[in-house]
């Protein structure tokens, strides 16, 4: 399991072991600057303990939730510019979503990672706009979609000329409020020449709730991850927050920052046993 040179070169300033997985995480979105540093900081500080190569995440706006009294964000430049500056001040690279073909080039001058919406996934404009921006291009598979029809969306990034992809798998949709993952796709979207991440807390959440807010099996978080190593996964997407009873979104799926270290130590374990 080769990394590949745009990878390489992403993770450039950091001391890692080649032949492991890396790691995306970080808060679902910026709640504020004291958050995100706290986050990124002990993150970062495991990673370099278990030498994983390490992408800070956290949008800098929730445009898809489920009710219209949720939380979305601070306003998207702050965030973006709060999410540039934990990544300059921990020299890590960083990620975020985008969700309009317009938001492409302003996100692509505070990330290196443009991020996808497993919804957006078939949406042409908004992949042409974020390949045209020269970033990496994170595409997360449809939760109404498989693995083979992923190829798609990568042939509309590669034929824009940009050839730096990476695609995410985060469930399949389970009758009306459930996810379930299907690992054959991982395999599947390898096979689309990309290196391929598991999204291990979205896949767990229960969306379509009464409540107005989704739900989630937190506790399922390492069966997830353990199970998508051990199936080939190049990278894995964790969200993860100090006290997710709190968080303003996704709190229900995501992981306590404190189980983090323990469960990237056996991931780690699993890696090299595979």
């Amino acid at each position: 399991m080769r990394m590949q040179k745009f990878l390489k070169e992403l993770f450039k300033n950091q001391s890692y072991d080649e032949n492991n997985f890396f790691l995306i995480a970080g808060p679902c979105v910026v709640e504020s600057e004291e958050l995100i540093m706290e986050v990124a900081e002990k993150v970062s500080s495991i990673c370099k303990k278990l030498a994983i190569p390490y992408i800070f995440k956290a949008s800098y706006r929730k445009a898809n939730r489920t009710s219209a009294s949720s939380f979305t964000g601070i306003g998207d430049e702050k965030a973006l510019a709060l999410v540039k500056k934990t990544g300059e001040k921990y020299s890590l690279p960083t990620t975020s979503d985008i969700h309009a073909h317009e938001e492409a080039a302003m996100a692509a001058n505070y990330v290196d990672i443009l991020q996808i919406p497993a919804f957006l996934c078939r949406q042409t404009e908004l992949l042409l706009a974020a390949a045209q921006t020269g970033k990496i291009v994170n595409v997360k598979k449809g939760q109404f979609i498989s693995g083979e029809a992923m190829k798609f969306a990568v042939e509309k990034i590669k034929n824009a000329g940009n050839d730096t992809v990476m695609l995410t798998e985060r469930g399949t949709t389970f009758g009306y409020q459930d996810l379930i993952v299907d690992y054959r796709n991982i395999p599947i979207m390898k096979g689309h020449g990309v290196p391929v991440i598991m999204d291990c807390t979205h896949s767990l959440q229960q969306p379509n709730q009464a409540s107005g807010v989704s739900g989630g099996n937190p506790e399922l978080i390492g069966t997830i991850a353990k199970a998508a190593i051990a199936a080939g996964a190049d990278g894995l997407f964790i969200e993860t927050h100090p006290n997710p009873a709190i968080a303003k979104s996704d709190g229900a799926n995501m992981l306590r920052l404190e189980l983090l270290e323990s469960l990237l130590i056996e991931l780690v374990r699993i890696r090299k046993a595979t």
